[in-house]
This record gives C-alpha cells, sequence and structure tokens, in this order.
C-alpha cells in the first residue's frame, strides 16, 4: 500500500500536543539542573565550613592540651570543642588507636566497651576515605615546647550535609513520579475525551444516513412498480447496496457499545468481504485468499465490523496501487489459541519513517478524507476484539503487509 509517496499529514491537536511536552519535559530538565547546581553550590559551601570548624576544633585541642588549665582554657573547650553537636569526630594517637571521639551515635550507644573500641576502628577507617585527618602536635611546655607526640582528628560529614547531598535526587525523584501520574491522568482524559468524539461523530453519521437510505428504499419500491425495470438488474443491485448502507448504519451505531463475538469461520467471511468488493473496484485489482492448514479455521469476531476492517485496509491498498495489482489474503493458524491475517497489497508501499504513524488520527496521505479509517480499524480490532493489528512489513515500490492476530 502506498501511504504517503507526499508528505502526510496529521491533526494539528496531535502536532500541537507533541510540541507541548517537548516544551514540558525541556522544563522539567532545566528545573532539575538548577536544583542540582544550586545544591551542589550550598553542598560545597557547607562542607568548607565544617572543614573550617574541625580546623578550629583541632587548633582549639591543640591550644588547651599544651597550656595549662585556666578559666579561659574550661571556656574555649567548652564553647568550641563540646558545642560541636553535629559533625562525628574521632581523635586517635599517633598509631591511629581511637581515643575519644564525639557525635558518633552507634559508639555512643555501645554497651560494653570493647564494642564502643571496634565502632570507633570501623568508623575510623571510614572517615579517613572521607578526609585526610587534622594533626594534633602536642608539645612539653616545660621543655621549650618539645615535640612530645601527635594526635589525629578524624571526622565526616555531618547527618545535615548528607541529607543535603541527596536532597537533589530526592526532589527529582519526585518530581519524575509528579510527572508520570500527571503524563498518565493527561492520557488517560484525552483517550476518554477521544472516546466521546469517536462514538458522538459515529452515532451522528448513523443518524444521518437513515433519512436517504429510507428515501433509497421508498424510489426501490416505486421502481418494482415499473414495468420498465421489471427484467432489470438494477433494483437486485440497488437492494444490494441498501443492504450495505444498512450495514454501516448499524456498525456506526454500534460505536461505542460493546459488539457480540461469534465463532465464525473466517474463510467464509473474508471470502463474502472479497466478492462484494472485487464487483466495485477496478477490474484490475486480482484478490486471492488462502488459508494455512485448511479453510476450517474460526475465531471470535464480530462479522460486520471485521468486514469493515477489510474493507479499509483493502480500499487502501487499491488507492496505494493506483487501481492496478494484487490484494493478497493469507489466513495463518498459530500456537497458543491464536489467529493471524496478513494483508499485502504491490502498492508504493509506507517510508520507514511513516510506519510508526499510520493509526494515529488525520494521518492520510490522501488530498481529501480525514484520515480516521486506520485508526478505527486500530480500535475495532483492538478495543473491540481484543486483538493486535500492526505493519508486519513495507518496502517502498514493491507494498505493504498488514497483520491481524485474533484469539480462536
Amino acid at each position: 500500500m502506498q501511504y504517503p509517496l507526499k508528505e502526510a499529514t496529521t491533526l494539528e491537536f496531535y502536532k500541537d500536543n507533541s510540541n507541548f511536552k517537548w516544551v514540558v519535559v525541556l522544563i522539567a530538565i532545566l528545573i532539575s539542573i538548577g536544583s542540582i547546581y544550586y545544591t551542589n553550590i550550598v553542598v560545597e559551601s557547607l562542607k568548607d565550613r565544617e572543614k573550617r570548624l574541625i580546623d578550629l576544633f583541632a587548633n582549639t585541642l591543640e591550644y588547651t592540651a599544651n597550656e595549662d588549665g585556666e578559666a579561659n582554657l574550661t571556656f574555649i573547650f567548652d564553647e568550641i570543642i563540646v558545642a560541636n553537636n553535629s559533625i562525628p569526630v574521632i581523635i586517635a594517637d599517633e598509631f591511629g588507636i581511637p581515643s575519644q571521639s564525639k557525635n558518633v551515635k552507634k559508639a555512643d550507644e555501645a554497651k560494653t566497651e570493647r564494642e564502643r573500641i571496634r565502632i570507633l576502628a570501623e568508623t575510623l577507617k571510614s572517615m579517613e576515605k572521607d578526609h585526610e585527618p587534622i594533626v594534633v602536635t602536642l608539645r612539653n611546655k616545660n621543655k621549650n615546647y618539645e615535640i612530645t607526640g601527635y594526635n589525629y582528628i578524624y571526622y565526616q560529614n555531618s547527618d545535615l550535609l548528607k541529607q543535603l547531598t541527596y536532597y537533589p535526587y530526592i526532589q527529582l525523584t519526585v518530581i519524575f513520579l509528579f510527572g508520570l501520574i500527571a503524563y498518565i491522568a493527561f492520557n488517560s482524559s484525552r483517550s476518554a475525551e477521544q472516546n466521546r468524539v469517536w462514538v458522538g461523530l459515529a452515532k451522528e453519521t448513523a443518524h444521518q444516513l437513515g433519512t436517504p437510505l429510507s428515501s433509497l428504499m421508498a424510489w426501490v419500491e416505486y421502481f418494482k412498480t415499473d414495468d420498465r425495470f421489471k427484467d432489470s438488474d438494477i433494483i437486485p443491485e440497488l437492494n444490494k447496496d441498501i443492504e450495505r448502507l444498512e450495514m454501516i448504519t448499524s456498525r456506526f451505531s454500534n460505536i461505542g457499545s460493546v459488539p457480540q463475538l461469534n465463532e465464525e469461520n473466517l474463510y467464509d467471511a473474508l471470502e463474502e468481504t472479497i466478492n462484494y468488493l472485487q464487483k466495485r473496484v477496478s477490474t484490475r485489482v486480482k484478490f486471492i485468499l488462502s488459508a494455512f492448514p485448511n479453510k476450517d479455521i474460526k475465531a471470535d469476531i464480530n462479522k460486520p465490523l471485521f468486514a469493515w476492517v477489510v474493507e479499509n485496509l483493502c480500499k487502501n491498498a487499491v488507492d496505494a496501487m493506483s487501481g492496478t495489482g494484487t490484494i493478497e489474503i493469507k489466513i495463518l493458524k498459530a500456537n497458543e489459541g491464536k489467529v493471524m491475517v496478513d494483508i499485502s497489497d504491490t502498492g508504493k508501499g509506507i517510508p520507514k519513517s511513516k510506519i510508526g504513524s499510520v493509526f494515529q488520527p488525520g494521518y492520510t496521505s490522501k488530498k481529501r478524507g480525514w484520515g480516521l479509517g486506520l485508526t478505527l480499524v486500530k480500535r475495532i480490532i483492538e478495543n473491540y476484539h481484543t486483538g493486535k493489528i500492526f505493519v508486519k512489513s513495507s518496502e517502498l515500490d514493491k507494498g505493504t503487509t498488514f497483520r491481524i492476530v485474533l484469539k480462536v
């Protein structure tokens, strides 16, 4: 089938909607980048502040350790060292053995001294990976401040800093979940709106067909009384078209309601549809119908609606072949209770870039029409028959194959 050698059109609503989605995505990305960037600035600022605080802590500890105990020293110790209630700190000797700690919760909650020392040793290794320890030089005041040893201060980021580090990712997760919920809600609302439009359009079409159909039936009855048409083939053919219009009216009337599915012989149903089409398309179009492994293949279908699907696909194929070519329909019985119907043509094919769009409302390669035929086909197969329909293959200037999958 030739679905577009010229640029296919789509309804403006979907174009605008697609652009709107990209705008929303772009805004979300900018918000995310801005949030991460700002949070990183704050985190680095707090890291620098905590580092300076630990340096002050170390200098104070060194000062108090090398001076006599006076009131001022007590004040400094209380205001700087004891006042630290957020940054985990471990003081170790020059051999790496912990001697004191502050704000190490697990160690503070240890039940025994042995458990406390073990926890401090493990925490110290973790701290060493995060930050370089700060050296505290110990001196003897009475011997001209001769160096007598070293202590090392190990520390970790405070809980506040850790929480702030993870904050942008938590924020992004919340934004993502909110966006996902909004997207699902939007799609559900749009789908419901589309369904209402479909149902309203279909039922209004059925209503509008009723008046000319009644008039046509009256004219046929009039012709039957005219001797000029007594032996003519016109009246039987008109009756067939009236029956066809009645079927179409019935199809549109049933859109929106749950159709009844019956077990039907697919070969017979397709043969009936092909016989109807063959008389109404170019004589240069050849139909080929086959079934494997045999003609006795059944599936659960609504016969009028399924015939509508096949008619739409075949008429598109005829247009794609410009009225000359072959339409081949194959029925294949598959495993797991499924039946496949392949409808192939020798038309001009569908460009690869357009295959994903052929079932969208408004997609058409014709100068006339709304581009709703394949959308309707997809709804009938997937919504009413719980089956699947897709483009199995397509090659430019060679043809297209649509595959319908039905349940047995």
